[in-house]
């Protein structure tokens, strides 16, 4: 059996050789004659999966590494008798995390203050529904927009897009969806921007397609005091540079690139092919996930909730060091960018998420411990008590 696979999923040889020979490749290079004589197909989101690919091939299984599939023809793949598995919520905790360590960026640096205010989350799903819960820890109000759960939810407790422009911060957790009753392609437009409000905080960790970029860039250029972070863009890996300046955060699509969240979508994969082929799972993905160098983090006693979280997030993920890293590449000539940031995807370091770490805080107030847990860290009252840990 013969297995082509993205060479940039984590421990793609190890999980599934015992499937069959394995060839990786670069996923953006992937074609039809490379997958006509295979019988499975493993990618990322950088792979389009549809007839021009895999029409006359021997494929059975199709297998995605991300939580979204806007690049995957399900409609096809079905109607040829290929099964298609993916990995939703599988980076969904690190694309949480990068959301929180960029908002306490900005909050250390004094653009903006997170007590107080309200956040207005589009998409309420795997990500969407982890920064809630963050944010809420923090005593941060949060209004929700998502149509397609509000009509299958009992709860009331959703908003218009119109109603979401009052919110201080706004943040997209959405799919790529460009059919249908509530169609995703460039729905934040120059209308939805004009209305956001004075210095407000966009985010954008979804897809780039969700974002008109000449609106948002012109919404930059106009409104100084408006901020924009952004992990993901329109005609990656060629992005937009002087979009890219107006950011005050700017990162490669690496929101929810953390190890655990890698190494999770590979599971799912696994065992899907393992239920595929009605197998069992025998596969230990425990030693790709190392223990951070820098495990236990001490904070002081009197840190109050707020501090106590910004100074072990940004322990765990420091956000600034992605951006500085996009940023350099304006530095390059022209036709050499689109492939650094690929290359800046490829040898990301080692993240791994809060869950792995320890924070050791002597006499920590019950709302310091709750709001911690809330991250997913372990507590500790004592590098001696790690024994007693609270998840």
């Amino acid at each position: 059996m013969l297995i082509v696979a993205d060479e940039n999923i984590p421990a793609v040889h190890d999980a599934f050789s015992d499937f069959g020979e394995v060839i990786t490749l670069p996923g953006r290079q992937i074609s039809a004659r490379d997958v006509h004589d295979a019988d499975i197909l493993l990618v990322r989101s950088v792979t389009r999966v549809d007839e021009s690919l895999l029409a006359g091939s021997k494929i059975q299984f199709v297998g995605s590494a991300t939580i979204g599939t806007d690049h995957v023809d399900e409609k096809w793949l079905d109607a040829n008798g290929i099964v298609f598995a993916n990995a939703p919520g599988s980076n969904a905790i690190s694309a949480a995390e990068y959301v929180l360590s960029a908002l306490m960026t900005l909050h250390e640096s004094g653009r903006i203050e997170l007590r107080g205010k309200t956040a207005g989350i589009i998409g309420c799903g795997n990500v969407g529904s982890r920064v809630k819960v963050r944010l809420e820890a923090l005593g941060v109000d949060c209004i929700v927009c998502d149509p397609p759960l509000a009509e299958v939810s009992s709860s009331s407790d959703f908003v218009s897009m119109a109603e979401i422009t009052r919110a201080d911060i706004v943040t997209a957790h959405v799919p790529l969806v460009s059919t249908g009753k509530y169609p995703t392609v460039k729905f934040i437009d120059r209308s939805f921007l004009s209305q956001l409000k004075p210095a407000s905080v966009f985010i954008n960790t979804a897809r780039g397609q969700v974002v008109d970029e000449s609106a948002l860039k012109a919404h930059l250029k106009q409104n100084q005091e408006s901020i924009a972070v952004l992990d993901v863009w329109m005609n990656e890996p060629d992005i937009d540079m002087e979009l890219m300046q107006h950011a005050a955060i700017a990162t490669p699509h690496i929101a929810g690139y953390g190890i655990d969240g890698k190494i999770r979508a590979t599971v799912m994969l696994h065992d899907a092919l393992c239920r595929f082929f009605n197998r069992k799972s025998q596969w230990n993905e425990d030693k790709y996930l190392p223990v951070p160098e820098e495990q236990n983090i001490m904070l002081d006693s009197d840190d109050d909730p707020l501090q106590a979280v910004h100074k072990s997030l940004l322990h765990v993920y420091d956000v600034r060091n992605d951006d500085r890293r996009l940023r350099d590449i304006i530095q390059l000539p022209a036709n050499k960018r689109a492939a650094e940031f690929d290359r800046l995807r490829k040898t990301y370091p080692i993240r791994r998420e809060c869950s792995a770490y320890n924070v050791i805080l002597e006499n920590g107030s019950t709302e310091t411990i709750s709001v911690l847990n809330a991250f997913g860290f372990d507590y500790s009252k004592s590098q001696q008590g790690l024994a007693q840990v609270l998840v």
